[in-house]
């Protein structure tokens, strides 16, 4: 028995869910958001409360089952409050920039870095080495932060390169003579 699927999910005030035949919508005052679910899984709503059952035991339907009442959740709290993540630039020259919805960072290559965020996700940059990013989406989220990180991931040297906040990064000893 999944302990996470078992779980239901009590919608807070102002947020409206949808239950089509495979397709479950959640709205609220931060978007709207929908995703297909597994035909194994199935979506109840009574009042406000979501509750998610298997249709049979195979270990597939076991393992959909609390993958889509994760998900559902992430959704209600990206309605709600949404998600954040935040990104440093660590290095000399290393800057970042909005043009207008674009992003530009200078990350030591010998060209500027371009990036346009997918629709629904909002870049903000702080100073010229803070990065900010949020959005309804946790996915879209996290996978453009993603997606930054690997322009330059840090180096264990001098530790230089795009960090997620809060990131450690081990450092190595240089050459010795």
């Amino acid at each position: 028995m999944s302990r996470v699927g078992q779980k239901p999910i009590t919608l807070p005030a102002g947020v409206e869910a949808v239950v089509n035949e495979r397709t479950l919508k959640i709205k609220g005052k931060g978007g709207e958001l929908s995703m297909n679910f597994s035909p194994l899984i199935t979506v109840k709503k009574e009042g406000n409360v979501l509750t998610f059952t298997p249709v049979n035991k195979t270990k597939q339907a076991r393992m959909d089952w609390g993958t889509t009442r994760s998900r559902a959740n992430s959704m209600v709290k990206g309605v709600t409050e949404g998600f954040k993540q935040k990104m440093q630039l660590q290095g000399v020259g290393y800057r970042a920039e909005m043009k207008g919805k674009t992003l530009s960072m200078k990350v030591g290559h010998s060209h500027e870095d371009i990036s346009t965020p997918p629709t629904g996700v909002n870049v903000k940059v702080d100073k010229q080495t803070d990065i900010e990013i949020s959005g309804a989406d946790k996915q879209a989220v996290g996978q453009y932060a993603a997606l930054l990180h690997l322009t330059k991931p840090p180096e264990p040297y001098k530790a230089k390169g795009v960090h997620y906040e809060g990131q450690e990064v081990e450092r190595k000893e240089g050459k010795k003579k």
